[in-house]
């Protein structure tokens, strides 16, 4: 009877022990989470719109960077704005082609984060132009 006790009792502070190591997880995760929401709600409120409806250009530590990805997104509103015209499209390539190599130039002075904001504004941007090709 002793024996049972002892047992009950330890498993009853074990399982209270797990529960409180449960509930600091938990409470660390929804701090992390908040955190994680709080720099995304940032990015956001540093995006400017673009030339192209639907694309948000976050500001980079490198100004310029950002400045690339405006005019970039200018030329894809004039490519989309061609509608297929080979000879707009063939007097816009040059500049297209400039700003490409200027704007890889100067993400590659990028962190890992902002190398991926790049990134994801270069897709989206080039996904508007896809239809138009």
């Amino acid at each position: 009877m002793m024996v049972g006790a002892l047992v009950a009792t330890s498993c009853k502070s074990e399982k209270k022990d797990v529960k409180d190591a449960a509930k600091e997880v938990k409470k660390e995760v929804v701090i992390k989470a908040k955190e994680e929401v709080k720099d995304v709600k940032n990015v956001v409120a540093d995006a400017v719109n673009s030339a192209l409806d639907g694309v948000k250009i976050p500001s980079f530590s490198n100004a310029e960077v950002t400045e690339n990805l405006k005019a970039y997104a200018a030329y894809a509103k004039d490519y989309i704005a061609a509608d297929g015209n080979v000879v707009k499209i063939t007097a816009m390539a040059s500049k297209g082609i400039a700003l490409v190599k200027k704007g890889k130039e100067l993400a590659s002075t990028l962190g890992a984060d902002e190398m991926k904001k790049f990134k994801g504004v270069m897709s989206m941007i080039q996904s508007k132009m896809a239809p138009s090709k």
